[in-house]
Protein backbone atom coordinates (compact mmCIF):
# COMPACT_ATOMS: atom_id res chain seq x y z
CA UNK A 1 0.00 0.00 0.00
CA UNK A 2 1.20 3.49 -0.52
CA UNK A 3 0.81 6.28 1.44
CA UNK A 4 -2.89 6.69 1.47
CA UNK A 5 -5.32 7.22 4.41
CA UNK A 6 -6.36 3.24 4.30
CA UNK A 7 -6.48 1.84 7.45
CA UNK A 8 -4.52 -1.30 8.16
CA UNK A 9 -7.76 -3.75 7.61
CA UNK A 10 -8.80 -2.42 4.41
CA UNK A 11 -7.90 -3.88 1.09
CA UNK A 12 -4.99 -2.31 -1.03
CA UNK A 13 -7.26 0.31 -3.09
CA UNK A 14 -4.98 -0.04 -6.32
CA UNK A 15 -5.44 -3.80 -5.61
CA UNK A 16 -8.90 -3.44 -5.68
CA UNK A 17 -9.62 -1.41 -7.97
CA UNK A 18 -7.55 -3.81 -10.58
CA UNK A 19 -9.55 -6.82 -9.56
CA UNK A 20 -13.12 -4.89 -10.30
CA UNK A 21 -11.53 -3.37 -13.61
CA UNK A 22 -10.51 -6.89 -14.62
CA UNK A 23 -13.28 -8.90 -13.44
CA UNK A 24 -16.62 -6.67 -13.88
CA UNK A 25 -17.07 -6.78 -9.85
CA UNK A 26 -17.94 -3.62 -8.06
CA UNK A 27 -15.46 -1.83 -6.36
CA UNK A 28 -17.49 -3.20 -3.11
CA UNK A 29 -17.46 -6.67 -4.28
CA UNK A 30 -14.01 -6.71 -5.11
CA UNK A 31 -12.80 -5.67 -1.98
CA UNK A 32 -14.53 -8.39 -0.29
CA UNK A 33 -12.81 -10.90 -2.36
CA UNK A 34 -9.35 -9.32 -2.05
CA UNK A 35 -10.86 -9.22 2.16
CA UNK A 36 -11.79 -13.25 1.54
CA UNK A 37 -7.83 -13.60 -0.24
CA UNK A 38 -5.88 -12.15 2.25
CA UNK A 39 -7.69 -13.71 5.35
CA UNK A 40 -7.26 -16.86 3.69
CA UNK A 41 -3.37 -16.62 3.19
CA UNK A 42 -3.12 -15.12 6.97
CA UNK A 43 -3.70 -18.35 8.26
CA UNK A 44 -0.43 -19.27 10.19
CA UNK A 45 1.47 -22.59 9.38
CA UNK A 46 0.04 -24.13 12.44
CA UNK A 47 -3.02 -23.48 11.83
CA UNK A 48 -2.78 -24.64 8.29
CA UNK A 49 -1.32 -27.71 8.99
CA UNK A 50 -3.92 -28.87 11.96
CA UNK A 51 -6.80 -27.65 9.58
CA UNK A 52 -6.00 -30.22 6.46
CA UNK A 53 -4.48 -32.66 9.01
CA UNK A 54 -7.63 -32.81 10.55
CA UNK A 55 -9.51 -32.12 6.76
CA UNK A 56 -7.82 -35.26 5.20
CA UNK A 57 -8.39 -37.68 8.69
CA UNK A 58 -11.99 -37.03 7.96
CA UNK A 59 -11.35 -38.83 4.87
CA UNK A 60 -9.77 -42.12 6.14
CA UNK A 61 -5.97 -40.86 5.16
CA UNK A 62 -3.20 -42.16 6.83
CA UNK A 63 -0.44 -39.50 8.43
CA UNK A 64 2.29 -40.56 6.31
CA UNK A 65 0.32 -39.74 3.65
CA UNK A 66 -1.08 -36.56 5.34
CA UNK A 67 2.48 -35.64 6.17
CA UNK A 68 3.78 -36.15 2.47
CA UNK A 69 0.62 -33.87 1.02
CA UNK A 70 1.09 -30.73 3.66
CA UNK A 71 4.42 -30.40 2.93
CA UNK A 72 3.97 -30.53 -0.41
CA UNK A 73 1.14 -28.07 -0.23
CA UNK A 74 3.01 -25.37 2.21
CA UNK A 75 5.52 -25.07 -0.88
CA UNK A 76 3.12 -23.76 -2.63
CA UNK A 77 1.38 -21.28 -0.59
CA UNK A 78 1.46 -18.02 -1.28
CA UNK A 79 3.97 -17.14 1.16
CA UNK A 80 6.18 -20.45 1.16
CA UNK A 81 6.77 -21.59 5.05
CA UNK A 82 9.97 -23.14 5.76
CA UNK A 83 10.54 -27.11 4.62
CA UNK A 84 8.76 -29.16 7.85
CA UNK A 85 9.57 -32.78 7.99
CA UNK A 86 6.87 -35.25 9.44
CA UNK A 87 8.29 -34.74 12.52
CA UNK A 88 7.80 -31.46 12.82
CA UNK A 89 4.50 -31.54 10.91
CA UNK A 90 3.35 -34.18 13.65
CA UNK A 91 4.39 -31.91 16.77
CA UNK A 92 2.47 -29.49 15.13
CA UNK A 93 -0.86 -31.69 15.33
CA UNK A 94 -0.38 -33.49 18.42
CA UNK A 95 1.86 -31.26 20.59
Amino acid sequence: MTGSAASPSAPDPELVGRIAASTGLSVSEAARVVEDVVAFHAETVEQYVRRRHAHLKTYGARNEQIFARIAEELAHRVVAAPPLTARQLRRIVYG
